[in-house]
């Protein structure tokens, strides 16, 4: 792979910003944050997961040294379990919202920003290949408007070889492409030829990745023997739809209500209300397709199919698709 084109000289610039994000896709930004604000974050993760059983208790803390007994990945009950108490923390939302990235997208953008109230928090274990994350579009995920742009923050040091992130430059300009059904954070593999050639990095505390939301990109598999924890927060012009899903807290992990529950400050609850955004109808018709290759796959014992089964049982609203695919994961049980 090749290295990420630094864009930190032209974050000043927002023209200069919109041109390359329009040519490549992606913007790598060093010290966008300071390292304090997402190290603060990073710590608070880590508390949560030492708790949740998934370091190694022969090791400090502050290593961060994955108990590989311990190994699951979302969708599990197992992980979420250990997530949500991540997702109540009130700075990690906070970070979000940080006024260096707002005034990043503001110039870029040239106008009001919305910062999806939806953001998604991963933590790779290490040495489990099957888990990195394919090639795919976060698309499919958000809907709303194309123009949709996530930010990738690593909440430790983060060489490449502890679990990054590729993009594949200027591939954004391609529309959807076709997917199957993978494992890894998602749930999809971009299955077509694309043109872009993979772009990765080292990360430091306080870099960021922001990319299109069209942009195919890739998790990069982790070989060392730490945790990597990350965020993913989304950003797009005020004045442009937005998807329910991505107006909802990530699922499993309750209710607005439930989350605010013990924060301290009122400040950032409910902040999307002030700006009264349009608010569009998920179209679940890549869903649809993705789940028709789930089924399939379990029909033929293919264990591949399990996480977007639980995906399924725990986020479709469709009483029918959920009532099949908890039967389609007692069949994988039974041929396990």
């Amino acid at each position: 792979m090749q290295p990420f084109v630094d864009s930190t000289d032209l974050i000043m610039d927002g023209a200069a910003l919109a041109q390359r994000m329009d040519r490549d896709g992606y913007l790598f930004i060093r010290d966008l944050l300071p390292m304090d604000a997402v190290a603060n974050v990073g710590r608070q993760f880590r508390d949560v997961v030492a708790e949740g059983g998934w370091l190694d208790p022969g090791h400090p803390k502050e290593a961060g040294i994955a108990n590989l007994d311990a190994v699951c990945a979302d969708p599990e009950p197992a992980f979420l379990d250990v997530f949500r108490r991540f997702y109540v923390r009130e700075d990690s939302h906070a970070l979000k919202h940080h006024p260096n990235i707002i005034a990043l997208f503001e110039r870029m953008f040239g106008e009001e920003v919305l910062v999806h109230p939806l953001y998604v928090a991963r933590n790779i274990f290490p040495q489990r290949e099957l888990l990195t994350t394919r090639p795919h579009q976060d698309f499919i995920h958000i809907q709303g408007t194309p123009e949709t742009f996530t930010v990738w923050l690593p909440l430790q040091d983060c060489p490449a070889e502890m679990g990054g992130l590729a993009v594949a430059e200027g591939s954004h300009r391609q529309g959807v492409h076709d997917f199957t059904v993978a494992s890894g954070a998602g749930g999809v593999e971009v299955t077509e030829p694309f043109e872009g050639d993979w772009r990765c990095g080292d990360f430091k505390v306080g870099d960021a990745l922001v990319f299109h939301s069209m942009n195919v990109h890739k998790g990069i598999d982790n070989n060392t023997d730490r945790m990597r924890h990350s965020i993913d927060a989304r950003y797009q012009r005020a004045n442009e739809p937005i998807s329910t899903v991505s107006m909802e807290a990530y699922a499993g992990c309750g209710s607005w209500d439930e989350i605010y529950a013990d924060w301290q400050s009122d400040d950032l609850k409910y902040y999307w209300r002030a700006q009264n955004p349009e608010i569009q109808p998920f179209d679940y018709q890549y869903y649809d397709r993705r789940d028709d290759i789930a089924f399939a796959m379990a029909e033929q014992g293919d264990d591949t199919a399990r996480a977007a089964l639980l995906r399924i049982v725990q986020r479709d609203p469709r009483e029918d698709k959920r009532v099949r695919a908890t039967a389609m994961l007692e069949l994988l049980e039974q041929t396990a």
